[in-house]
Order: structure tokens, then C-alpha cells, then sequence
């Protein structure tokens, strides 16, 4: 996960969603003081570029068919205020920066299919179908993450860091309700969910026939 930016701009107290840890720093006179510099964070989200690599496991496979593992990531870059008020600061969750998706397709595809030969070939496309069918989900979820984002990071609460101390902790607090967010979990689970679907589908279109043919020449 990603840490960033400080941006220096009243009092203390602090408490995320309740489904994540509680920081407590010396209660303050009026407990609203770091509630009133809460803002509606801005959210940017990006996909990761992904990499794909083909390898040939030395144990044997099934030789009709290769197998994708396919590596999803999400990274929250938080940008936070730290507003001075009496003994520290009230810092603020103020801008997202979200990387959710794809870096990696890992195919394996069976050793006695040599490279380049037509059941190879034959493989390699059908496991490339696999690829795309992760990647359309992952665009058609696209206003799905937004909103899931945007509502984990809108339910990040202030935080009390006393003078000189806590902010790397108030940071690592965001993080996890970033992450734990029912919101986000949700997300994850609809976008494994639809990938299931739509690579059962494939896997029921094709029945080998294509690799069949090219072992039988």
C-alpha cells in the first residue's frame, strides 16, 4: 500500500468507522473540534499497467488446456491537511489517488506443447481469452469502483495528532478503513464474481476440439 502527502494548512479525539481501530489521544474540551475540518475528499482512479508471461512448468499439466493466474491490486494514495489546533493537529483526508486492477497474467501451459506448435498456439489464444474476459469486467466495473472509492474515502473521519507525533499512524488508520470499507469489499467480490461467470462461459464454448485437432496431425 501507498502512503502520501502532508500538506501543513482545531481538537483532539479520534475515531474511524466502527469497523476499524480506534486512535485515542487525550480527549478534547469539545469532542467536534477535528469534526468540523471534515471535507468530501476528491477521488482519481487509474488502472495499473499489466504485464503477461507464459511459462512451462516442469510437473506435467493437462495437456489440453493451460491455466491464467491473473494478480489484481489496489493501492490508495492518500493526501491528507494537517489542521494546528491546541496540542497538535486535526488531520484531514482531502484527495484519493486509487490504482485498482490487473498488474499481472501468469499463463502456464504444458511443457510437452512446444512453442510455436499449433497446439501451443492453440492454447495460448484460448487462455488470452481468458485475459480480456478479466479486463472487460474490470471496465465495466468502472463507475462501480468509483463509487465504491469514493464512498470508503467520503467515510474517513478526522483524526487527533498530538505536536510532532502520530501521523505515519493516522495515515496507516485511513489505510485500513480505506481497505475494510464494506463498500470495497463488496466491489471486489461483484468483479470476482462476474470474472467466474464470464470465464465459465468461455471454458463451456470451447471444448478442446481446436488442440484436439492439432495433437491428432
Amino acid at each position: 500500500m501507498k502512503l502520501l502527502k502532508i500538506i501543513p494548512t482545531k481538537t483532539r479525539l479520534i475515531c474511524l468507522m466502527p469497523y476499524v481501530l480506534c486512535l485515542v489521544c487525550a480527549m478534547p474540551a469539545n469532542a467536534s473540534d477535528c469534526i468540523q475540518f471534515k471535507k468530501t475528499p476528491t477521488v482519481n482512479i487509474s488502472a495499473p499497467i499489466w504485464n503477461k508471461s507464459v511459462v512451462q512448468p516442469l510437473a506435467p499439466m493437462d495437456l489440453l488446456h493451460g491455466v491464467v493466474i491473473a494478480t489484481f491490486s489496489e493501492e490508495y494514495s492518500l493526501t491528507i491537511e494537517a489542521n494546528p489546533v491546541s496540542g497538535g493537529y486535526c488531520v484531514v483526508l482531502s484527495a484519493v489517488d486509487a490504482n485498482v486492477g490487473y498488474t499481472e497474467f501468469l499463463v502456464k501451459i504444458d511443457s510437452r506443447n512446444r512453442p510455436g506448435s499449433c497446439a501451443y498456439d492453440a492454447i495460448l489464444a484460448h487462455e488470452q481469452m481468458h485475459i480480456s474476459a478479466h479486463l472487460s469486467v474490470l471496465d465495466d466495473s468502472g463507475q462501480d469502483i468509483m463509487r465504491s472509492v469514493a464512498a470508503a474515502a467520503n467515510s474517513i473521519m478526522p483524526i487527533f495528532v498530538p505536536a510532532g507525533d502520530g501521523f505515519d499512524r493516522a495515515l496507516d488508520l485511513m489505510q485500513r478503513g480505506m481497505q475494510a470499507h464494506p463498500d470495497i469489499v463488496l466491489m471486489k467480490r461483484k468483479i470476482n464474481a462476474e470474472n467466474e461467470i464470464r470465464n465459465r462461459r468461455i471454458d463451456m464454448q470451447d471444448d478442446g476440439r481446436a488442440v484436439r485437432a492439432c495433437l491428432e496431425k
